[in-house]
């Protein structure tokens, strides 16, 4: 019986694509990184020289995700010109288009069937990355003396930023809107309306992104009891 001619040099991206291909053809992971090399013919020493795990697989890609995204923003000049509120809708946007690339797989892993907090840790280093990214764009609201006090606020603002990343995901993952033209609005619209709270006086833009959620909760309520 012939035996299967292994490949060489394996990257972590055709790592990264066999494990997306395997997951939307069955549906499920597969039971072993042995079975998983032995079945697109690699060693699995091969898969642990990038990653420890599936789950570091996963956590891994929404990384990479991260970085990509800082790279494309980093191409565009204009970016660097862009005030915080710019910057920060810029990354959701970019971020956004390369999630809907990969739409089907992100649903995947985030809406796979197990416990919630699982999910949410595997965005565990996407997280990270984020925290120190948004630190280095956003400014603080208050002028302070104090360092402790001072490193207290700019933690509270990019935890602030972490939490709106994540309702943005929840958003995008429910959106039914034609090219998910209603993520876009909930950026834009969710964006201004946490700068004007933090920044500014909240008003308007506050009382505006309260009527976008409403009017979406509202028809959201209307579509379900059909």
């Amino acid at each position: 019986m012939a035996t299967q001619r292994k490949k060489k040099n394996i990257t972590d991206e055709q790592i990264v694509t066999w494990y997306t291909d395997f997951c939307m053809t069955n549906g499920k992971k597969p039971s072993s990184v042995y079975e998983f090399s032995k079945q697109n013919a690699f060693e699995e020493t091969d898969f642990y020289k990038h990653f420890s795990s599936f789950e570091s697989l996963e956590s891994e890609y929404f990384s990479k995700m991260f970085h990509y995204t800082l790279e494309l923003l980093a191409e565009n000049k204009e970016y660097l010109e862009y005030d915080p509120a710019q910057k920060l809708t810029s990354f959701y946007f970019t971020f956004f288009e390369m999630a809907t690339a990969n739409r089907s797989f992100v649903k995947y892993l985030l809406e796979d069937g197990t416990l919630p907090l699982k999910n949410i840790l595997k965005l565990k280093q996407l997280r990270l990355d984020f925290l120190n990214y948004v630190k280095t764009v956003l400014d603080a609201p208050l002028k302070l003396d104090n360092e402790k006090i001072k490193s207290l606020q700019n933690k509270l603002v990019a935890e602030g930023a972490w939490i709106q990343f994540l309702s943005i995901i929840g958003f995008w993952l429910k959106d039914t809107s034609p090219n998910f033209e209603k993520t876009d609005i909930y950026i834009e619209k969710s964006v201004k309306a946490a700068f004007d709270m933090v920044y500014n006086v909240p008003v308007e833009s506050i009382i505006d992104f309260g009527k976008f959620i409403w009017k979406e909760k509202m028809g959201d309520a209307f579509t379900s009891n059909k």
